[in-house]
């Protein structure tokens, strides 16, 4: 009874960390579209500076903002999945303490600190990818 008993406990300590890996999942669905979006949009003023280059200096000015907005997606993808990573290692090392009995609990903390901290920094990439795309919003015909 007693091994069921830490069975149980040990399954619910690992609940959250999966809950925080299916919304680190759904944050990643929102920066892969994103960018896929981003990628989208520069193809399209490409092709039309290959029809109208004299458009050259708008759409040069566009597709620079383009892929600084790209980067920054990417880096917040990378450091999602790196938080991903350390989530399930989470878990995982929260097994492996239980099962081993090896005195875990600082690498446990140091994990679940660092997806934290690569959350934490994605979010803060992510704010500045549609701080970007926000300032660079042009809305009907350009007044000159």
């Amino acid at each position: 009874m007693n091994e069921t008993t830490d069975i149980a406990h040990l399954i619910q300590a690992a609940i959250a960390p999966v809950f925080l890996l299916s919304g680190v999942a759904a944050m990643l669905g929102v920066l892969t579209n994103r960018l896929a979006r981003i990628v989208d949009r520069a193809r399209a003023l490409e092709g039309k500076l290959a029809a109208q280059p004299q458009t050259l200096p708008q759409h040069l000015q566009d597709l620079t903002v383009l892929a600084r907005r790209a980067r920054y997606v990417n880096v917040a993808i990378s450091l999602c999945t790196i938080a991903a990573l350390l989530v399930a290692l989470v878990v995982v090392t929260l097994f492996a303490n239980a099962f081993l009995r090896v005195g875990l609990t600082k690498e446990i903390a140091l994990l679940f600190v660092g997806a934290m901290l690569c959350l934490s920094a994605a979010f803060i990439a992510f704010f500045i990818e549609v701080r970007q795309a926000t300032a660079a919003l042009r809305i009907g015909e350009p007044h000159i």
